[in-house]
């Protein structure tokens, strides 16, 4: 691959782990991006409604977003999200530049009601010890 076919592709994300929602900001081209921002077409809270996620200077301006570099946030807890009537379809509008200025603009719909009814086992603490009587 030349450098000149080298893009930034940018994109915004909503990753379901074991009950946890989390946004991302991730740059899966193969050069870096610059002046990267996002907009939504909804506001959004999220840590059980305590911060406006969609708000956040995270997606205001994010000056170098080096090649597969990813940037994960908590959003909130799913039940929490969802109990709180928070939005589930959210259209998420991501600009930047490449390496020779040129801008680019992505434009993503999420569907976060997929979600909502995946059951999940919540883990045991990593420092949680067994109790003697549970070793074998």
């Amino acid at each position: 691959m030349t450098s000149s076919e080298r893009q930034p592709e940018v994109i915004v994300d909503f990753i379901f782990e074991d009950g946890l929602f989390f946004i991302a900001v991730k740059n899966i081209g193969s050069a870096p991006a610059h002046n990267v921002s996002v907009t939504f077409d909804k506001k959004f809270t999220g840590v059980e409604g305590a911060k406006d996620i969609s708000a956040l200077p995270l997606f205001k301006n994010i000056a170098f977003l080096a090649p597969q570099k990813e940037i994960k946030a908590f959003l909130d807890y799913s039940a929490s999200y969802f109990r709180r009537r928070q939005p589930a379809i959210i259209r998420a509008t991501i600009t930047f530049k490449d390496n020779s200025g040129a801008a680019h603009e992505t434009v993503i719909k999420h569907d976060l009601r997929i979600y909502k009814d995946i059951g999940y086992v919540r883990r045991r603490n990593e420092t949680t010890r067994k109790q003697p009587s549970e070793e074998s």
